[in-house]
């Protein structure tokens, strides 16, 4: 009985390890009918479309005109 208990423990901590390894089976995300990964020459062009993208909005956002103090309350 007691060894019972043991295996029945020992059984409980290892299966939260296991389905956060993937359980040692196929994995869900490479089947055969996935689609081709993309282009990296696309991918390249897409990041740096999204890269100026971000620069030219950060470069509407106004400077301050007086640099932030967070002590200014405190003194």
């Amino acid at each position: 009985m007691r060894i019972l208990v043991i295996a029945a423990a020992l059984l409980a901590l290892a299966m939260p390890a296991t389905a956060q390894m993937g359980g040692g089976g196929r994995h869900r995300g490479m089947s055969k009918d996935a689609p081709a990964a993309p282009d990296k020459a696309a991918l390249q062009k897409k990041r740096e479309a999204e890269a100026r993208a971000a620069k030219a909005a950060m470069d509407k956002v106004p400077e301050p005109k007086e640099k932030y103090d967070p002590w200014k309350i405190e003194r």
